[in-house]
């Protein structure tokens, strides 16, 4: 059974007559009628019935249409998934991402892309760290971007793209509120407000502290960025937060300060999986994203 015999029978059959359904595909009657004749010799049965100088379906023919017209449509959605797969500016890019850069790079890449590429189509799907590096092993998300970048992960590729520092989140009404910066020690005595256990940003807020000579008191986690600075806007606690979760604003009731010793950075890149190709919309969007931070750091 052939498709080609099968786009036959559909034309033929909608139109009831196999001259106009022959002028309508551009061949010749004579290779519509062999067609149709194939495709029932082959089924068995008559598709058709002559009725004067037309012909309309039988019983099985009406039956054999139905599922016919729909596995077709099944096909041709297929065949533009394939189509749309090897277009670098069309497909769909799975992303994986961070709470950490969800308000501010995640949208600003994603926004500059899409002004040049209106046709690609991305589903994001929020992570935490470890669940995002699943996810790209096996398949689920086509790459993520990620702080800090990992470094023993066999079967992922990485990419940084730049390095941020870790600053102090505090209540406005402080007492270290009015310094241009601080010591991490300084907060030895205050109470934290970090996310949970398990949260790559509490790994490194905790590692931070330590290396300052003292293990946070964490009194209160959040497990999203906005929850984290409404607790602390609240005066519930300090926090340790990347910068770039504060390039839109600071939120009110709080002071962001740079921490001066010991520097705490952290890493932001992108990931894809080493042993599993990229499709062309992804390789694409993927060296747009390193020549978009190229550039960005050419006039930083």
């Amino acid at each position: 059974m052939e498709l080609r015999q099968l786009r036959y029978f559909i034309e033929v059959a909608e139109r009831q007559h196999v001259t106009e359904a022959a002028e309508n595909l551009n061949v010749a009657q004579s290779a519509v009628s062999l067609q149709i004749s194939k495709l029932e010799d082959e089924l068995g049965v008559k598709l058709f019935e002559r009725v004067g100088r037309n012909i309309k379906l039988t019983q099985i023919g009406i039956i054999f249409l139905s599922h016919i017209k729909k596995a077709i449509k099944f096909i041709d959605e297929a065949k533009g998934k394939v189509d749309e797969y090897l277009d670098p500016k069309a497909g769909t890019i799975k992303i994986g991402y961070p709470t950490s850069l969800a308000s501010y790079w995640l949208p600003t890449v994603i926004s500059a892309f899409k002004e040049k590429q209106p046709n690609v189509v991305f589903y994001l799907r929020q992570g935490s760290y470890v669940d995002l590096i699943e996810a790209v092993k096996n398949g689920e998300i086509d790459l993520a971007f990620l702080g800090p970048v990992p470094t023993k992960e066999p079967d992922i590729a990485t990419k940084i793209l730049f390095t941020e520092n870790i600053a102090a989140l505090i209540p406005i009404n402080h007492p270290l509120a009015d310094r241009t910066s601080i010591y991490l020690s300084d907060l030895r005595n205050d109470s934290f407000v970090l996310f949970p256990n398990g949260y790559i940003l509490r790994k490194i807020a905790v590692d931070a502290c330590k290396d300052a000579g003292f293990e946070p008191n964490t009194t209160s986690e959040g497990e999203d960025m906005d929850a984290i600075k409404g607790l602390v806007s609240a005066g519930i606690g300090v926090s340790l937060l990347p910068e770039s979760t504060f390039y839109d604003s600071t939120p009110r009731y709080t002071v962001k300060i740079p921490i001066e010793s010991p520097q705490v950075k952290r890493t932001v890149g992108i990931i894809t999986p080493k042993f599993r190709d990229l499709a062309p919309s992804e390789k694409y969007f993927y060296q747009f994203v390193n020549e978009f931070f190229s550039v960005l750091e050419q006039y930083q």
